[in-house]
Parts: structure tokens; C-alpha cells; sequence
């Protein structure tokens, strides 16, 4: 590949890119704010993500990937010409390669989707990586070597957990029980229990501020702006740490179960390896405090907190792009 072409993480929560010969030069929201009238956009990112619950009717902030997958084709390939158009200099006349990150469960109808839209922003190449492969290079992991790894990538829409060895992924599986997943359940317990409202942003803030995974850890507290549901008046609560574990407690549940199954149906030898190796987690869901500790305790498995995890995908999108063999051999929709 050459300077200039594109790896682009299309998250539910973040779109990232990273630019040969660069790095990440765009680390964006995955949110889209568009005028209902002509189907035109208006804000991408930061700027978009303001103005949740904020927009008169004809215009309307949306979230184009749910669960990790494009729900809005059309509004994707806009925003993908969008970040495109982003990296190129008034001087740059070819058109870039770009590779994508997509989840380990995409159907052969969603991988379509993405190579399409990706062709239409302008694309003269387009290369399909399964998200947990690049968050596993992205975390400095030898993924193309005989000892075996595991990955538990945590984004916004999908949970992905990979055994991969030899450059490939040998047992995986998708979950929603993810980030976002995160947020409408601490909704949900907050209004409850306090009979209180608050947005999605709100209860974002709140996980990620105080949100804890592992009940020993110490409880912080964070007041909150929204509205009394008994009365319809805007006012403030006060929400804990130990508020949002007992809200995420069933995602947990979900996600640990998950893993340890996952560790059943992985070979004996693979899984000698991973006691050797540990769990690595990567993905901004990851995050939350102490999900290392919690996972440990579940498997009896040392777990790793990736360096920067929130960007492990985009990272490991950039290292295919230093070795074109590599990019191939992982790629799901080129031939080997």
C-alpha cells in the first residue's frame, strides 16, 4: 500500500482513520446530523453528537453503524466521502486503498455494504479485516505466530471474543453486550430507581466517570443534570459507582459467560497458550474500571488492559498497511 491510503474503524461509537505516512488524523463520534429535507449533511463527529436531543424536526442527529454493522447505507457512504475527502490535500489527485475493520460475525450482505459504500466515497481498493485480528495487532500481539491469543474487543454496538493463531481467527463469537448496551441500562436503572430522566449522553458520562465493573473497588459519586419524571421538572441526583454496577451487572454477566465459553470450545493446546499469554482486552468498552479484575476472578486468567485500547483496531489497520502480505493473508474478502 501506498502513503496516503486509509485504514477506517467504522464504530458504533467512533469513526477512526488512519492515514498512511500519518497516523490517526481523524477520531470522530459516529454520529451523523443531517437535514431531513434533502437528505444532506450537515455535522459529522463532535459537532453532530452535540446537537442529540437538541434538533429541530427537520434535522435529525442519527447513529449510521448500529451493532457494528452499517444500518444507513446511504448516510455512511456520504460520511465515508466526508472522511475521505478529509485526508486529501489540494494536491492528491489518486484515489486511496482502504482497508475496514469490520465485526467477526459480518454477514456476506454487510460485507457487501461496507465495500460498496466504501467504493462509492472513493475507494480504489477495498480490503475487509475482522476487528478483532486488527484490535489484536493494534494491541502488539505476534497474531501470526503458532502460540495462540485471545482478544476481547468491547466497542460500542459488539462485544467481539477471538481465539486467533497463525494469523487467523480459530473460535469467536459477536455479542451485543457492549458499550452502548452500558448506557441504556444505567437509563433504565435510573429512572427506575430515582424515578429520574437522563440521555444517552449523560449515562455515557456516567459510565465512563465513575463506572465500575468489580464490587470491591471503591464507589465515587457524580451529580447529573435531567429531568423529574414525577413532575416533568429539569432538576439534579446524584448517582454512585455502585449505581452502574448494579445497571450493567446482566451485561457482565452476559460477557463473561460468553468468554468462558469461548475457553470450552478452544483447543486443548490453544488453551495452554492463553493461560501463558492471558485475556487481552481492547475497545473503548473496555475501559470501564476494573473489568480486568472481574475477569480474572470469572476464569482464573491473567487479564491485560491494552495500551490505548480505544484505538487498537485503527492501529492494527495502520500495521497492515506497512506489509501488504500480511493484509492479504488477513484479509476475508481477497484471495490468499
Amino acid at each position: 500500500m501506498k502513503k496516503g491510503d486509509l485504514g477506517i474503524d467504522l464504530g458504533t461509537a467512533s469513526l477512526l482513520v488512519f492515514q498512511k505516512g500519518k497516523d490517526i488524523v481523524i477520531d470522530e463520534p459516529s454520529v451523523i446530523a443531517i437535514d431531513s429535507r434533502n437528505g444532506k449533511i450537515i455535522a459529522i463527529g463532535s459537532q453532530a453528537k452535540d446537537m442529540i436531543g437538541k434538533t429541530p424536526k427537520d434535522i435529525k442527529a442519527v447513529r449510521p453503524i448500529r451493532d457494528g454493522v452499517i444500518a444507513d447505507y446511504t448516510v455512511i457512504e456520504q460520511a465515508l466521502k466526508e472522511l475521505v475527502s478529509r485526508t486529501r490535500t489540494k494536491l492528491s489527485f489518486s484515489r486511496p486503498a482502504v482497508i475496514v475493520g469490520v465485526p467477526a460475525k459480518v454477514t456476506s450482505v454487510e460485507r457487501r455494504a461496507v465495500v460498496e459504500a466504501s467504493a462509492a466515497a472513493g475507494a480504489s481498493k477495498v480490503y475487509l479485516v475482522l476487528e478483532p485480528v486488527a484490535a489484536a495487532m493494534g494491541a502488539g500481539l505476534n497474531i501470526f505466530d503458532s502460540v495462540g491469543n485471545m482478544v476481547v474487543d468491547i466497542g460500542g454496538g459488539t462485544s467481539d471474543i477471538a481465539v486467533i493463531s497463525l494469523g487467523g481467527i480459530v473460535v469467536s463469537r459477536s455479542m451485543r453486550a457492549a458499550g452502548d448496551g452500558m448506557d441504556e441500562a444505567i437509563i433504565k436503572y435510573v429512572k427506575r430507581k430515582y424515578k429520574f430522566l437522563i440521555g444517552s449522553s449523560t449515562a455515557e458520562e456516567i459510565k465512563v466517570k465513575i463506572g465500575k465493573a468489580f464490587p470491591t473497588l471503591e464507589s465515587y459519586e457524580l451529580e447529573v443534570k435531567g429531568r423529574d419524571a414525577l413532575n416533568g421538572l429539569p432538576g439534579n441526583i446524584r448517582i454512585t459507582s455502585d449505581d452502574v454496577l448494579e445497571a450493567i451487572s446482566q451485561i457482565l454477566q452476559e460477557l463473561v459467560l460468553n468468554l468462558r465459553q469461548i475457553l470450552e470450545e478452544t483447543p486443548p493446546e490453544i488453551a495452554a497458550d492463553i493461560i501463558d499469554t492471558g485475556i487481552v482486552l481492547t475497545g473503548g468498552g473496555s475501559l470501564i474500571r476494573g473489568l480486568p479484575d472481574l475477569i480474572v476472578q470469572e476464569t482464573g486468567i491473567s487479564t491485560i488492559l491494552s495500551e490505548d485500547a480505544r484505538t487498537c483496531v485503527v492501529k492494527g489497520l495502520g500495521e497492515l498497511m506497512e506489509d501488504d502480505k500480511k493484509l492479504i493473508r488477513v484479509s476475508i474478502n481477497h484471495n490468499r
